[in-house]
């Protein structure tokens, strides 16, 4: 509980939203798989108005796999079959000339057509795919391996990738926290650039080992990474709630430098 604590208090404080909530949400069993790339790789990514949000000189692109749980409108209940699915995405990090810090999302495989259909009228660039989690206990392996599976209805990407948790280790760098400490995403809507805020507690993060990795999602989204990830990361999950979008004001288009 100690390391846990510890760990916490190295996290930005999460912000308060201005009520009301527009959706809430559980997210559990995260798995972060991060590359390192070049910032002009992730600046071609970045809508008008933000640049990568750098640390030790680089972007990442991450992998990032999760279930879904009860998502629900504002503070209501979690929609039924709607509310609960799995998404895998594939995201680069995003920073406004403020500070503001989120992420932009490449692209987000979710097994629910509705809810497909309806992120992308917003723009959103989900993908409908067949996405199964499992976890697999064994003697070798006793806090088990935990792992999705995604297999894309059309364009043919996918990925199969599982850790092995180690939840006896907390996470507490500096850069897990850059990766995880994200309280919004920016995103296009309509020629405009948006930031869809959220609040959540800190992850608790654990060390992982990679166990598998057969990826062609981050290919897909135009990146090219090689070899094995330079961060894998485990979370069991947060509860998180959504604000109001407000577009960001810009002059201009900012260069990623």
């Amino acid at each position: 509980m100690t390391d846990r604590v510890d760990a916490a208090a190295l996290w930005p404080a999460p912000p308060e939203l201005s009520p009301p909530a527009v959706m809430d949400q559980r997210w559990t069993d995260a798995i972060f798989l991060h590359w390192r790339i070049p910032e002009p790789v992730a600046a071609r990514f970045m809508p008008a108005g933000v640049r990568p949000d750098l640390f030790d000189g680089s972007s990442w692109v991450g992998l990032i796999g999760f279930r879904m749980k009860e998502a629900g409108i504002g503070r209501g209940p979690g929609v039924p079959y709607l509310g609960s699915f799995n998404e895998v995405n594939v995201r680069l990090y995003s920073r406004e000339p403020d500070g503001t810090r989120g992420v932009v999302f490449l692209s987000l495989d979710a097994n629910r057509l509705p809810v497909v259909l309806a992120a992308r009228a917003a723009e959103i660039p989900y993908v409908w795919s067949r996405i199964s989690y499992r976890k697999q206990t064994s003697g070798r392996a006793p806090e088990g391996i935990t792992g999705y599976s995604v297999r894309r209805f059309r364009h043919g990407a996918n990925s199969t990738f599982s850790v092995i948790p180690d939840l006896g280790t907390p996470v507490d760098d500096p850069l897990s926290i850059h990766l995880t400490a994200r309280f919004g995403m920016h995103g296009r809507f309509r020629g405009r650039t948006i930031y869809i805020p959220n609040t959540h507690e800190p992850w608790p993060l654990y060390t992982a080992q990679l166990h598998d990795l057969q990826d062609d999602l981050v290919q897909s989204a135009g990146i090219s990474v090689s070899g094995p990830p330079d961060s894998v990361v485990y979370s069991p999950g947060v509860r998180t709630r959504f604000g109001r979008p407000r577009v960001v004001r810009h002059r201009g288009k900012l260069s990623g430098a």
